[in-house]
């Protein structure tokens, strides 16, 4: 019996739903690990207010090191910590010249939050990230794949805590048709994505 592009159709959408229905039982720690706080990286600008003390209120650029400086606190390192400690760190070392004393940080501009997607892709390029992205939404943010794409060779670069680098692989079809999505994991500030 001939298949009709109508099942086809179907069937597609039959597997389509599957896919979307294994991504719902994911655990809750797989959805705690999505909504950890933001560290703050280098290019980060943060807004830093003391309360009743308008000459302490400053938007500030985080270096290239992680540091920045603030009056009466010093140099301090931003890199990797949450806008919470950060904003504990400050309150600590200004009471001891300023009684009851209140700080607020924001973080006004995530800069620093940069993954990069070069090679085989429509536009790539640096990419700000506002929110958590995994690998598959950094490529559709890169335009999708060339047709001359080689899906089942993309890297991840990342750097390690030593600075020496790494090489994720990705299988690209893998993950396209719901499977090993173990691989499609969230990038991190600073990751490459290389799609020969």
């Amino acid at each position: 019996m001939a298949r009709t592009p109508m099942f086809s159709a179907f069937r597609h959408l039959a597997v389509l739903l599957a896919t979307l229905l294994a991504g719902t039982t994911a655990s809750a720690a797989d959805t705690a690990t999505m909504r950890d706080p933001y560290r703050i990286n280098p290019g980060d600008v943060l807004q830093i207010s003391v309360w009743k003390e308008e000459d302490l209120t400053r938007e500030l650029l985080v270096n290239p090191d992680g540091h920045f400086a603030f009056p009466l606190a010093g140099d301090l390192v931003a890199e990797g910590k949450t806008v919470e400690q950060l904003r504990q760190e400050l309150a600590e070392k200004l009471a001891r010249f300023i009684p009851d004393v209140v700080v607020t940080v924001a973080a006004l501009q995530l800069n620093g939050n940069k993954v990069y997607v070069l090679g085989q892709v429509t536009r790539p390029g640096e990419f700000v990230m506002t929110r958590n992205v995994d690998v598959m939404q950094a490529i559709s943010t890169a335009g999708g794949t060339t047709p001359f794409a080689k899906l089942d060779e993309v890297r991840i670069l990342r750097r390690g805590d030593q600075g020496t680098q790494i090489a994720i692989p990705f299988k690209y079809s893998d993950v396209q048709e719901g499977r090993k999505l173990e691989q499609n994991i969230l990038l991190r500030a600073g990751d490459t994505i290389v799609v020969p």
